[in-house]
């Protein structure tokens, strides 16, 4: 049985294994993936604004693609205080595989900054609209980040995490506002 907080990976071969090969992830990571995450969300905020020909409603998404800037500088911030523990490897990864799969894992998780959330817009969409789906986007990250949680051990840097799950919902926090403000 693995220890809480480990991440089963189990390799395809045809020898029996007495246990699975385990991958914990430490806070740096995770602040690599939320600062990739917000790049993206940023970009999606920037593309809803390209479709608007409403004034206001342009500048309250540019604002609002400002706001994620702001997120990743927090993130970069947080990051560079990290320990030299929580910025250790927990693999052997000469190639720099890791690297490349933390920002696949970040393009991929399907809610704030994922590239096929941008890519999906159409123009169509209305603020209100819009809105609403980065709320969903924002819930879709805080659920990623609690799953990530459970794979960073305390001594990697967990706390960090739940940091970064409270920025998120922070940022839900405020666009409900926005939206209620839309609804009049």
């Amino acid at each position: 049985m693995l220890a809480a907080g480990r991440y089963s990976l189990l390799a395809i071969t045809n020898e029996p294994r007495e246990a699975p090969i385990s991958y914990d992830f430490n806070a740096d990571e995770v602040f690599k993936l939320a600062i990739r995450i917000e790049e993206n969300g940023a970009r999606f905020y920037r593309k809803a604004a390209e479709f608007q020909s409403d004034d206001e409603n342009r500048t309250a998404l540019e604002k609002l693609a400002a706001m994620e800037d702001v997120h990743q500088r927090t993130f970069e911030k947080m990051q560079t205080g990290l320990t030299a523990t929580e910025k250790a490897p927990t693999v052997f990864d000469p190639q720099g595989d890791s690297a490349q799969y933390l920002m696949a894992m970040a393009d991929m998780h399907g809610g704030e900054g994922s590239p096929s959330a941008a890519d999906a817009l159409t123009g169509q969409e209305t603020i209100l609209e819009i809105i609403e789906i980065a709320i969903g986007l924002e819930k879709e990250s805080i659920l990623f980040y609690l799953g990530l949680k459970d794979l960073v051990p305390p001594n990697l840097g967990q706390d960090k995490v739940v940091e970064i799950i409270d920025q998120e919902r922070q940022h839900i926090v405020q666009l409900n506002g926005f939206r209620k403000k839309l609804q009049g």
